[in-house]
């Protein structure tokens, strides 16, 4: 069985950074589709940044501010977070696909078999 486990997550002040890693482990998943999502209270979870099968795909509320990227070694999906504002503040969830995704799927949560506990992220004004 896939095991997700997040770190990274905190409290920073707006305009902060933070670095937030996801560490695969165990079972068979797809390391090209992996993606993070987030959800604050009382929103639907919502997708950030995938490695979109080498091109990486951002939601609209994070591009130019996230960046996700791979350490193959370490199997380890790491998302750079830049500029934070408080409507950043959420958990943030790593999740895997088993197989490929095509382009309208990256950012569904329903095409991700696998998901990690989740860390939260505040982000104070």
């Amino acid at each position: 069985q896939v095991q997700l486990v997040e770190s990274g997550g905190g409290s920073v002040q707006a305009g902060g950074s933070l670095r937030l890693s996801c560490t695969a482990s165990g079972g068979t998943y797809n390391r090209n589709y992996m993606t993070w999502f987030r959800q604050a209270p009382g929103k639907e979870r919502e997708g950030v940044a995938c490695l979109g099968g080498g091109i990486p795909l951002y939601s609209d509320s994070v591009k130019g501010r996230f960046t996700i990227s791979r350490d193959n070694a370490e199997n380890t999906v790491a998302l750079q977070m830049n500029s934070l504002k408080p409507e950043d503040t959420a958990m943030y969830y790593c999740a895997a696909s088993r197989y490929g995704l095509a382009s309208g799927q990256l950012l569904r949560e329903y095409a991700y078999a696998y998901w990690g506990q989740g860390t939260q992220v505040t982000v104070s004004s």
